[in-house]
C-alpha cells in the first residue's frame, strides 16, 4: 500500500477506528511501542548513558574477565537512535564515544585484527559524515582530531585514513 492510499483509507475511517487501529499496532508490534513510548517520554540523556554503558561493558566488562570487543553493540545503537530521531548533537557524542572508548581499550591492549581497525574507520567516517550533514563539525572537530591523533599515536595500520576523512570532513563543512 502506497502512503497516498494510507491517506485516502484514513480520511474514510471516524477518528475512533484510527485511534483503535494505533492501539492494536502498539500492543502487536515492539517497534511501534519503542517509537510511542519514545515521543511520549524521551529520557534522550538516560537512553545514551544507558547506551554508553553498555558500549564501555563491551571493552571494560564489570562481571567477566574478558572484554568481548563486539563493535555491532554500538552501531545498533546508533542504528535505533537514528530511527528514533534523538537529538543530533547527542547522537554525535555517541558515536564518537564509540570510538574513543575503543581508543581506551586499544591503548593498554594489542589488538591484531584488521577487522576491528577497518570497523573503527568506518565508525569514524559515519560520524563524520553524519556531524558534517548536521552542520555540526565545529562543535565536534576537536573531539575527531584527538581521536585521529590517538589513532596515529597508537600505529593503528589504518590511521592516515583517519586524517583523510578528517581533512574531506572539513572541507565540506
Amino acid at each position: 500500500m502506497s502512503k497516498r492510499d494510507l491517506k485516502k483509507y484514513l480520511s474514510q475511517i471516524d477518528p475512533d477506528q484510527i485511534a483503535d487501529q494505533i492501539l492494536e499496532l502498539y500492543d502487536k508490534f515492539p517497534d511501534v511501542k519503542t517509537y510511542y513510548d519514545f515521543v511520549f517520554n524521551p529520557r534522550e540523556e538516560k537512553l545514551i548513558g544507558e547506551a554508553k554503558a553498555k558500549i564501555r561493558n563491551e571493552y571494560f566488562p564489570q562481571r567477566s574477565k574478558r572484554a568481548k570487543l563486539r563493535r555491532s553493540t554500538a552501531q545498533k545503537f546508533i542504528k535505533h537512535f537514528l530511527s528514533l530521531g534523538v537529538d543530533p548533537i547527542a547522537l554525535a557524542d555517541l558515536m564518537l564515544y564509540n570510538i574513543e572508548i575503543a581508543q581506551r581499550y586499544t591503548e593498554k591492549r594489542e589488538i591484531r585484527y584488521a577487522s576491528f581497525f577497518k570497523s573503527m574507520l568506518n565508525s569514524y567516517e559515519q560520524a563524520l559524515h553524519y556531524i558534517v550533514s548536521h552542520g555540526m563539525f565545529t562543535d565536534f572537530s576537536a573531539r575527531a582530531a584527538v581521536i585521529r591523533d590517538e589513532a596515529a599515536n597508537q600505529k593503528w595500520e589504518n590511521a592516515h585514513f583517519f586524517d583523510g576523512i578528517l581533512q574531506a570532513a572539513s572541507d565540506n563543512s
